[in-house]
């Protein structure tokens, strides 16, 4: 028996540096924060995007001159080479991109990725992650990763239920989530709008944040055959 999850996981659905013109978010601010350390280590995990290189630079520039940063490459990507589970070990936050939600989970199993996140979460290591990067964490999610959208089920379990990121952003994420929840297809769990995140801690919803005043993030629940949304009360950063 697996013993329950235990630490801090953020679940961005869209936002932080790979929305922005310029690198800034407020809530990759707001992680950085916190982690409660000046210069904190924080490691990017590309490999929902098969460690595109553009993308890893754009972490390395959004955060250059406040953190220490470091790339975990399962692909032997240059100029960082492999990585592997061993990188993970002593860093305050890790950041995990999109991309492909089924390839993530495939290739971390593969590379022995998920039992080290699961005891640096333990030790304190805040986890992090946007559209696919937040998908991960839970049992079962909404991805596009076969091409139409389609429901996952192998999640890894960190957060219990299902997840749905860009709830508002992209066509059919919101209808899909909520007909699959009602139908059983999907879990009950938690929808979140680009430039919005929830905070989870052992498991258990503790905030959820929004970097632009519409964003939004929904608990949505089963009743009778139809999926329900209750609102999550959100902080405005920067308000």
């Amino acid at each position: 028996m697996v013993d329950a999850f235990q630490g801090t996981v953020v679940a961005l659905g869209g936002g932080g540096f790979s929305m922005s013109d310029d690198g800034r978010s407020a809530i990759d601010d707001e992680l950085l924060a916190m982690t409660g350390v000046d210069n904190p280590r924080v490691c990017f995990i590309p490999t929902a995007s098969g460690d595109a290189e553009g993308y890893a630079q754009r972490f390395e520039a959004a955060f250059d001159g406040r953190a220490r940063t470091s790339v975990l490459s399962l692909f032997n990507r240059g100029p960082w080479g492999y990585g592997g589970a061993d990188l993970l070990a002593e860093q305050d936050l890790i950041y995990v991109g999109g991309g492909s939600t089924a390839n993530l989970l495939a290739l971390w199993r593969l590379h022995g990725i998920v039992d080290t996140l699961r005891s640096v979460a333990a030790s304190g290591t805040i986890l992090a992650g946007i559209s696919a990067g937040m998908n991960c964490w839970f049992e079962a999610s909404s991805t596009d990763s076969y091409g139409p959208l389609a429901p996952l089920r192998d999640g890894l379990g960190f957060l219990s239920g299902a997840g749905c990121p860009h709830y508002l952003g992209e066509p059919g994420r919101r209808e899909k989530f909520l007909a699959w929840v009602g139908d059983g297809t999907l879990p009950e769990g938690h929808a979140v709008d680009d430039f919005a995140a929830v905070v989870f801690r052992d498991g258990e919803v503790v905030e959820a944040l929004a970097e632009r005043p519409d964003a939004i993030a929904r608990r949505v629940m089963r009743d009778g055959e139809t999926g329900v949304e209750v609102p999550l009360d959100m902080r405005v950063l920067g308000v």
